[in-house]
């Protein structure tokens, strides 16, 4: 006994659009991707009571390289991994190290004091520490009991 299975024109038509988005999206899409164009920045960033820490991974960078600014909420890493030598000679195999300018933007999970704020270099881990406002602080609520 065979099986009649109803023609649906427009499921194949929906499998079709998706062949079609995945066909552009893996030709288009991943040659221009930002990490291969420009090197990205490794955070991460927590916060505690009285403060918010970020912690940047900058290996072989000197903090002289290094700017950071703050605006409002936001703040910026700038630098550069710069290449010692060159070498038009060598025939790489394989090339994973990326060099040029990189810029991070991060949105503040709250409001700080930038005038005290604080950065190590050590390791090649940059950690800034940036004070919470009073405004942003939690306050404790005492309950009385009658």
């Amino acid at each position: 006994m065979s099986n009649l299975t109803r023609w649906e024109p427009a499921r194949e038509m929906i499998s079709l659009r998706e062949a079609m988005d995945r066909l552009f999206n893996e030709a288009f899409t991943l040659p221009f991707w930002p990490s291969v164009a420009m090197p990205t920045l490794a955070v991460d960033m927590y916060q505690t009571d009285d403060e918010v820490v970020i912690r940047a991974a900058l290996p072989g960078l000197k903090p002289n390289d290094v700017q950071i600014s703050i605006t409002g909420d936001l703040l910026t890493i700038k630098g550069e991994f710069k290449e010692k030598t060159e070498n038009k000679e060598k025939a790489y195999h394989l090339r994973e190290h990326r060099y040029g300018a990189f810029e991070r933007t991060i949105s503040l999970p709250t409001e700080v004091v930038a005038d005290k704020a604080k950065a190590e270099f050590e390791d090649g881990i940059l950690t800034i520490t940036l004070p919470k406002a009073e405004e942003a602080k939690p306050k404790v609520i005492s309950i009385k009991v009658k």
